[in-house]
Parts: C-alpha cells; sequence; structure tokens
C-alpha cells in the first residue's frame, strides 16, 4: 500500500458496523465518544432510506450511541441531492418512506404522479402493488428511473426483507429501463459525504462491513478503507475479491486507536 496522509474525518457504515439485530456492537459507544471528543469531522452512512436523520440520531440513542443527526448520511439524503443538482427544482413520483420524501421536498422537488421528471424508489416496508404498477406506467411514459440504493434484501428481527434492488429489478423487468442507483457501491455516495462532512479523499477513511458495497464505494472513491468482520463480508472470502481494503479488523473496537 503506498503512504496515505494521517485520517483526519471519518465514514462509517451502520448495519454491521455499529449495530447488529438491533443491538449495539461492543465498542460502538466508545468509537463515537472518541470521535466526538477527537473534534475530527465524521458521518455515519447507511443505504437505508426509510428513515430521517433525525430518527436515526433518536433510534442509536435508544442504543446508547448517541451520534447528532448532522452526523449521519443516508442513501436518501444522497439522492436527494443528486437530483437537486440535476434538474433543481423537478418532480419526482416516490416510492418510499418519511427519509427519502421528506428529503426530497428539503431539496425542492414536487411530489407527484402527474407526469413526473423522475420515478424514484427507495425502501417501505409497504410496497404495494398499485404503487409499482404506477410507477412502471410513468417509466413507460418518459420518467427517468432512479434508485436510492442496489441492495436486494434488508435485515429484520424475523430474517429477510425484499429490499430496494429486488423491487428495482421486478420494474426493470417490466420496463426494460434500468434504474441509476445513487447509494452504495456507487462513489457518488462517497463524494456527497465528504462534501457534507468537509472531507478529503486522501485524509478519510471509510468503515464498512462489506467488500462489495463498503469496501469497493471507498476504494473507488480513493479512500483509506477498514473491513470489519463484525456484519457480513467473512475474513475468509476478502481474497476472493480483487481489490482489497487498507486494513481488516475483527470489531469497531479495534478502529479506537486508529482515532488521532
Amino acid at each position: 500500500m503506498s503512504e496515505r496522509k494521517p485520517i483526519e474525518s471519518w465514514l462509517s457504515d451502520m448495519d454491521g458496523v455499529l449495530v447488529h439485530e438491533g443491538q449495539a456492537i461492543p465498542g460502538a459507544d466508545e468509537f463515537v465518544r472518541r470521535l466526538a471528543r477527537s473534534g475530527r469531522p465524521f458521518l455515519i452512512l447507511t443505504n437505508n432510506s426509510i428513515y430521517t436523520r433525525r430518527d436515526l440520531s433518536a433510534r442509536l440513542a435508544t442504543l446508547g450511541l448517541q451520534v447528532p443527526p448532522e452526523a449521519i448520511w443516508t442513501s436518501a439524503l444522497a439522492t436527494a441531492r443528486f437530483l437537486a443538482d440535476q434538474r433543481p427544482e423537478g418532480s419526482a413520483y416516490v416510492i418510499g418512506e418519511a427519509g427519502l420524501t421528506t428529503a426530497l421536498h428539503e431539496a425542492g422537488y414536487v411530489l407527484t404522479d402527474l407526469e413526473p421528471d423522475y420515478v424514484v424508489l427507495g425502501e417501505t416496508r409497504t410496497y404495494s402493488f398499485s404503487q409499482i404498477t404506477k410507477a412502471v406506467r410513468l417509466i413507460e411514459n418518459g420518467a427517468r428511473f432512479i434508485a436510492t440504493n442496489p441492495d436486494p434484501i434488508g435485515p429484520s428481527l424475523e430474517g429477510s426483507l425484499p429490499a430496494t434492488g429486488a423491487v428495482a429489478a421486478m420494474i426493470t423487468k417490466a420496463t426494460g429501463v434500468e434504474p441509476y442507483f445513487v447509494g452504495k457501491p456507487n462513489p457518488l455516495m462517497m463524494r456527497s459525504a465528504l462534501n457534507a462532512v468537509g472531507g478529503h479523499s486522501e485524509s478519510t477513511a471509510m468503515i464498512g462491513d462489506r467488500m462489495d458495497t463498503d469496501v469497493v464505494a471507498g476504494v473507488e472513491a480513493g479512500l483509506e478503507t477498514i473491513l470489519v468482520l463484525s456484519g457480513v463480508t467473512r475474513k475468509e472470502e476478502v481474497e476472493r475479491f480483487p481489490f482489497r481494503p487498507s486494513h481488516v479488523v475483527n470489531s469497531i473496537a479495534d478502529v479506537i486507536p486508529m482515532i488521532g
């Protein structure tokens, strides 16, 4: 590995890094406290577009993790920023929850099913056939297709749930139109997070639990990458990938000494 600059700002995935199955991962609370004391800018990233920043901050607080809303960055926020840059004050038909609709409203978007500029697909616990049918017809009539993230399944206490990527695949099958995915592993998510945190790629680290989203997105954005083995990717799987993380550690507790 080439010599890198000291880490001045931090990006971290949430599920599998700080929390797992509704519980804080040991060391996550101290990691967040150490970052706050260090004064170094940081963002907690998630591909989940269901919740607003305030919602997620409150949910993390119940687990003992004191993360202010402004230190959270979601695929919904990245999507809203992307659309505001692409087509300011545009319109969208949205399938999703408050995290996505709030972000788009705050970006100046009108939410409508009348000739929208975009169909924007996010996560929801209540995908409906009528919503999906409406999305298909709007795309057939020329609306551009955007999805917050490509994750095919999401976690729940009862097991896996179909997520944005799976529903996007159904719409693509019906229309022949592929969506543009904004969230990880798109480096756009990393660059928007870097802009939000005021960081530079040469002095920013990305912590994640997945080689195929967190680490590849960090590598493609030029960040230092830290894979924790507390989530999806297992140690024996790392060598199968054509790219490598800068560091592989057991859990977030092992990252705490790296904070300057």
